[in-house]
């Protein structure tokens, strides 16, 4: 359980400091890197919280998160590159 509560912390600090980041970025690519962060360390958030619950139910909603922020994530790349490849 130990370990589970050091991931829970240091998801919680990525999330603080990604949102720090979204905040303060001084450009768009910036703050899209740091919207992926924070996407993400929710899915991790949720995949360790449901593991320590034991709920089983969870990783289904943790796979399909992180399916819908890798299409997010490569949506806000096409945006950000104006359709360029």
């Amino acid at each position: 359980m130990i370990g589970l509560d050091v991931a829970l912390a240091l998801l919680v600090v990525a999330v603080a400091l990604a949102a720090w980041r979204i905040l303060r970025g001084p450009h768009d690519a910036d703050r899209a890197v740091a919207a992926d962060l924070v996407l993400f360390s929710f899915v991790g958030l949720t995949a360790v919280i449901g593991t320590r619950a034991g709920i089983a139910a969870t990783f289904d909603l943790v796979l399909a998160a992180g399916l819908v922020g890798l299409l997010a994530a490569l949506s806000l790349g096409r945006l950000l590159t104006r359709g360029k490849r």
